[in-house]
């Protein structure tokens, strides 16, 4: 059985990991994101060329995401901030939904994978919060981690 790293045996004492004695490595990692459009709104953004009052949604929602992974350690309370080496925030339209894929990388003793998380989760609510003007029925879905490279050991999502 695995053991917390961010407490004590106890599972008190919450602390941030202390990564001096791992050996610095390219990290990288791939999140992903989905929202679900009401098929009418997906239509109106498909004719608009996803522009609203509000501006180019998947432009601003990009660099919302770029913003949102720079962040990670100010927002989630036990992670350390990292020196990033790149990070890009992909976004497809497939019929009414807006894929998000965010991919992070670094040099560094710890991995990028919630750095990755949290680009493609604040995307996703970039584009809810730039379209809810048109509808509330939009539905953020399947945030996860697709994969990840470096450090103890990969992870790659099996896709079925």
């Amino acid at each position: 059985m695995k053991t917390l790293t961010h407490v004590n045996e106890r599972g008190e004492d919450p602390r941030m990991v202390d990564v001096s004695g791992k050996a610095v490595t390219e990290r990288n990692a791939h999140a992903q994101a989905r929202l679900v459009f009401p098929p009418e709104v997906a239509r109106a953004l498909t004719e608009a060329g996803f522009i609203t009052k509000k501006g180019a949604v998947l432009t601003v929602a990009q660099i919302a995401g770029v913003m949102g992974v720079k962040s990670t350690s100010q927002l989630i309370p036990l992670c350390h901030p990292l020196s990033l080496s790149g990070c890009r925030v992909d976004i497809t339209i497939v019929d009414n939904e807006a894929v998000i894929d965010c991919r992070v990388s670094c040099e560094g003793r710890t991995g990028v994978e919630m750095e990755a998380l949290t680009g493609a989760s604040v995307a996703a609510l970039t584009i809810y919060d730039m379209c809810k003007a048109m509808s509330h029925d939009m539905v953020i879905r399947d945030v996860q981690l697709m994969g990840k490279a470096g450090g103890k050991r990969d992870f790659q999502r099996i896709e079925g």
